[in-house]
């Protein structure tokens, strides 16, 4: 069986102020997984962020990175791990290429191995170009591409990314999409905490949900979402809606505006009986889609709260 790429097991962090962010967490990671951490704000992502990447001490349990403890092992266990954090913490009067090279020397790499690495990581995030200008003229996207390409120069098994594509454009975000798909299907495990629900429905293969401390879900993306027990439509309708929509046992209708209709109907459902209901009421449909929220509401069910749900259909 395969050492897993994380191990994290009964932790538990409680700050000096009393307040208890993690409960005994358990959390398992494999090799090449992307994987996502998701959870409202103040669930404990960023403490358990905090103590695997070694920038929080731990109450009590135990971390483990391909096996290698990072309490016991802290230097070993670090050079496996690339930190991606979600503010841009570079400086920005440096050259892309210097940030890379002197990020590499805390590492101890030679300035010579590390010149030819920074080309390589700078060409695959496209910024070559850019690599004798100053940080600050970057764009957005520019930016968070540089803060991967910075993380990746050590060649870290282990990436982690703490909500990388927060307050960018839908553009650079499905750029940023394209970048990690390409990190993670060259072999380094991925861990992607977001608000964005359908960037880690589009991008994670497993997931664990956080909330009040503890881990209340986790496993195979598609599993998870195979409980939902309804699914969602969206219809563009010929003309405008009646006054009036049809009832149909089981079915719930919404009508954003006259030319739109959304449903939510039990997956056993055959559609066409929903058709055939929409055609005797005179409602033609022009296109249908699906909605693209069902993490969403697996994650608004698990943590009973709407109001803490993270960002759906920003990523669409």
């Amino acid at each position: 069986m395969n050492t897993p790429a994380l191990q994290v097991d009964k932790l538990r962090k409680t700050y000096d102020n009393g307040v208890e962010a993690l409960k005994g967490v358990s959390l398992s990671v494999m090799p090449g997984d992307f994987f996502a951490l998701l959870g409202p704000n103040g669930a404990g992502k960023s403490s358990l962020i905090g103590v695997v990447s070694s920038l929080v001490n731990s109450s009590s349990g135990s971390v483990k990175v391909f096996g290698v403890d990072i309490a016991a092992q802290r230097s070993a266990a670090m050079r496996l791990i690339g930190l991606v954090p979600q503010e841009v913490n570079f400086n920005m009067f440096e050259k892309p290429l210097d940030i890379l090279v002197n990020y590499a020397g805390f590492y101890g790499m030679p300035r010579a191995q590390a010149l030819v690495r920074a080309e390589e990581e700078l060409k695959a995030a496209q910024l070559w170009p850019k690599a004798h200008m100053m940080s600050r003229t970057l764009s957005g996207g520019m930016k968070r591409r540089l803060m991967i390409a910075r993380a990746m120069m050590t060649r870290p098994r282990l990436l982690i990314l703490d909500e990388p594509t927060a307050g960018v454009d839908i553009e650079i975000r499905r750029g940023m999409w394209k970048t990690l798909r390409e990190v993670n299907a060259a072999g380094t495990t991925v861990i992607l905490t977001t608000h964005y629900l359908e960037e880690a429905e589009s991008l994670c293969r497993n997931l664990a949900i956080i909330d009040k401390g503890q881990i209340i879900e986790q496993g195979p993306m598609k599993l998870l979402l195979s409980k939902l027990d309804v699914e969602g439509f969206v219809f563009d309708i010929e003309g405008t809606l009646p006054a009036e929509l049809p009832y149909i046992s089981g079915v719930s209708f919404e009508a954003p505006n006259d030319h739109t209709l959304t449903l939510e109907m039990p997956r056993s459902m055959d559609l066409n009986h929903v058709f055939e209901a929409l055609s005797n009421a005179g409602i033609r449909v022009r296109s249908m889609r699906t909605q693209s929220n069902r993490l969403e509401e697996l994650f608004v069910r698990l943590t009973g709260d709407n109001n803490k749900a993270p960002v759906a259909g920003a990523a669409a």
